[in-house]
């Protein structure tokens, strides 16, 4: 009887690349779902037309996900991680300690890229039929970008009382949600007119608080 001359490696290889295909269907048809949701609105998106967008039959659609509930909630939930890593690279203490321009451009201007590239998020948490899943998964995170906020400026004037960080934590948030819906709305110059105008309001309200100069962040 002869030996086998099968490589034992096509044997876990193989699932990698069924694995491997399977990841870039679910991207591709969660890149067509945001394309849906943005153009018709949660509400009125249907499985039928996240498939057509996708170039794929309705039942590809359902080897992967039963409902368009669950393509919104997986969908929001990798969104939401990415902005959570976005986040975590910007409101640092070491950024804490940058003048107050330098910090605004160095928070503001990923996050407000961040958006501007995924409009789908703010498209799905305005939906009044959003699935609770996906609004309590981005309520958590605004909670978590409230409390690194919370961190900088505690960081910027440790002076400062509880009472007094939590409700310049929270105005500073507000004006940062109030404008970049702003900005979503608009597109090429008047999106970079909005966009100035929230560095010049955050700058205007945060100076006062947290002055305007480069601060030391190490004991």
């Amino acid at each position: 009887m002869s030996e086998s001359t099968t490589d034992p490696r096509d044997d876990t290889a193989k699932p990698r690349r069924r694995q491997a295909r399977g990841e870039r269907r679910i991207q591709q048809l969660l890149d067509a779902a945001a394309h849906v949701f943005c153009r018709t609105g949660y509400t009125s998106a249907s499985t039928n037309a996240i498939a057509r967008e996708a170039g794929v039959s309705p039942g590809t659609l359902y080897q992967f996900f039963p409902n368009k509930e669950a393509i919104a909630v997986e969908l929001g939930e990798r969104l939401n991680r990415r902005m959570m890593e976005t986040h975590g690279t910007v409101l640092t203490p070491e950024n804490a300690g940058l003048p107050l321009g330098e910090l605004l451009d160095t928070v503001l201007d990923p996050m407000i890229e961040f958006n501007c590239a995924n409009p789908v998020l703010l498209a799905l948490i305005q939906s009044s039929d959003a699935p609770g899943r996906l609004l309590e998964e981005h309520a958590e995170l605004h909670d978590s970008i409230q409390d690194r906020i919370s961190e900088l400026i505690g960081v910027r004037n440790p002076g400062l009382s509880p009472e007094r960080r939590a409700h310049t934590t929270a105005m500073t948030f507000a004006l940062f949600k109030a404008g970049l819906t702003l900005i979503l709305g608009h597109e090429g110059a008047e999106r970079e007119a909005y966009a100035a105008e929230l560095k010049t309001a955050l700058y205007g309200y945060l100076a006062p608080v947290l002055g305007t100069e480069a601060v030391g962040t190490h004991p």
